[in-house]
């Protein structure tokens, strides 16, 4: 009888926890859906000019470019405000959310770049308030990274699948940029998603242990490709 009680009880509190972790998951992929609305559809984060000037012209030069990115640029520094972002709130710490919201805010090499943050930031915020209330952080404004990390800290959402998430979101609105950019075809896309899996989750690892004196890029090619991007007299993208 005791054995009876004891695997009773294991199979009445399984499935809750599964449906904890699974209602978790949905709402993470919800928000970093390509069609949860914050625009990212029309922002190329200076890939059309790079495109334009010939550094991204097929299939291997593009996944070269992202993983740079992923690496090197944007990112890792978003994974690492957002890390930061998310402590701050699970900890209710709104001082330290307002510096880490601050210093992202202030961590553009260009206006472009800026507004392609920003700009999904002030629309993520504002949709998600609305469905998920989240009392707790104060309309200021702040990049997507950020804004992502500290509702998924008031949700309790996992901070390594959530950063997981969004670099692949992330990451995934660039490569269909590139898929109407170069052009390529959308098995070609599919291919770099997934060859770039574990350039994701290196990066997780390394936002997950990293201070916030740790942020820093070297992705000058890539900044460099969205200050021209301003002068392109042709677009498609934003940015």
């Amino acid at each position: 009888m005791r054995i009876s009680r004891i695997v009773m009880a294991s199979i009445i509190s399984t499935p809750v926890t599964d449906v904890a972790d699974t209602q978790a998951l949905l709402r993470l992929t919800n928000w970093l859906s390509p069609s949860y609305p914050v625009g990212a559809f029309s922002y190329s984060h200076g890939l059309e000019q790079a495109v334009a000037q010939g550094d991204v012209r097929d299939a291997d030069s593009t996944q070269d470019w992202l993983e740079y990115i992923l690496r090197h640029g944007a990112g890792r520094t978003d994974a690492i405000f957002l890390s930061h972002a998310w402590r701050a709130v699970s900890q209710q710490d709104t001082a330290r959310l307002e510096e880490v919201a601050e210093l992202a805010s202030a961590f553009f090499p260009c206006a472009e770049r800026r507004l392609e943050a920003m700009g999904q930031g002030e629309a993520f915020l504002r949709v998600t308030a609305k469905v998920w209330p989240a009392p707790d952080i104060r309309r200021m404004p702040m990049p997507h990274a950020v804004a992502v990390g500290a509702f998924a800290g008031v949700y309790g959402s996992d901070l390594e699948t959530t950063l997981a998430l969004y670099l692949q979101s992330f990451l995934s609105n660039l490569v269909f940029a590139a898929i109407r950019l170069v052009p390529l075809g959308q098995t070609e896309g599919q291919r770099i998603v997934a060859a770039l899996h574990p350039a994701i989750l290196s990066v997780v690892t390394e936002a997950m242990e990293a201070d916030p004196d740790d942020v820093g890029g070297c992705a000058f090619l890539a900044d460099l490709a969205a200050m021209d991007h301003e002068t392109l007299e042709t677009r498609l993208f934003r940015t």
